[in-house]
């Protein structure tokens, strides 16, 4: 990721659930000003255990754009943790 803006930003993510090598994929976040993101790709995928629950990250693209999303599985919510530049 390259011009990485950091944030703690909370989005609205719809994504899907079920087997499979990803049981998890966000397929679109709304951000707080109201801009609805579609990923077009899903990168990196990790769990982050942070004390006693697990953050999960997903490294997503739109085809224009990085972004980091955050979802804890404790609390089941949504942040948006970096966006980038995406450079081809």
């Amino acid at each position: 990721m390259n011009d990485e803006i950091f944030l703690n930003e909370p989005v609205k993510v719809i994504a899907t659930f079920g087997g499979g090598h990803h049981p998890c994929n966000p397929v679109m976040f709304k951000r707080a000003n109201g801009r609805e993101v579609k990923v077009t790709e899903l990168g990196l995928r990790h769990p982050l255990p942070r004390g006693s629950k697990t953050m999960h990250i997903f490294d997503v693209t739109d085809g224009g754009a990085d972004y980091r999303l955050q979802f804890d599985s404790e609390l089941l919510n949504w942040h948006l943790t970096m966006e980038a530049d995406h450079y081809e």
